[in-house]
């Protein structure tokens, strides 16, 4: 869940990148960043495909559109199956009658990386707007504050700070920190250096 930035950094940092040359860096950033400390396939081509799907995401592209583009880099990967799998099941159950509980129930609770990949893709599908989908990503018995964030993220880029509840917001600790850091990761590339080093000092 830590990953999600990765996906908005490349689009901005490296314009001049071909469409799939950067699918591939920005998976590539999103995996070599969880495997510092997720050493499994599973983990870290998980947070692979999280950043993507921010990427895609991020830049207007429709959710469908890219969980097809995220799912045809995560192929191209040694030890993909696992995380495959669990994105395919959540389609799967998104477009079945099965009831929320019950779906998110057989896509496990959360505390490996593909699961909790997969429940937080599952919420997207199924929301109709931010709230409804964060809400469905918590409101269940296992890892559910990385399901919330992970599903929150994907449904922010989707519908826009906007779309974020009021009550959320006015709670919500460290609030003007976190807004402006956010602006920051999209503006950076506009800063000439010298506004860069005075912003964020390297000690």
């Amino acid at each position: 869940m830590r990953v999600a930035p990765a996906g908005l950094f490349l689009p901005n940092a490296i314009r001049s990148l071909r469409f799939q040359d950067w699918v591939g860096e920005t998976f590539r950033l999103g995996a070599d960043l969880a495997a510092i400390t997720h050493g499994h396939p599973s983990g870290y081509l998980a947070a692979g495909t999280f950043a993507l799907l921010i990427g895609l995401v991020g830049r207007g592209f429709d959710f469908h559109f890219a969980l097809s583009a995220a799912k045809d880099e995560l192929r191209t990967h040694d030890g993909h199956e696992e995380t495959l799998r669990a994105i395919e099941l959540a389609e799967e159950l998104a477009s079945s009658e099965c009831s929320r509980q019950q779906a998110v129930r057989k896509l496990g609770e959360g505390w490996v990386a593909e699961e909790a990949l997969a429940i937080a893709i599952y919420c997207v599908l199924k929301a109709d707007n931010f709230e409804s989908g964060v809400v469905a990503a918590v409101n269940h018995d296992g890892d559910s504050d990385s399901t919330g964030s992970i599903a929150g993220n994907l449904l922010g880029c989707l519908y826009g700070v906007a779309s974020i509840p009021d009550k959320w917001l006015e709670q919500l600790e460290l609030r003007n920190v976190i807004e402006e850091i956010a602006d920051d990761l999209v503006t950076f590339p506009e800063w000439d250096v010298s506004g860069y080093r005075e912003r964020y000092p390297p000690n």
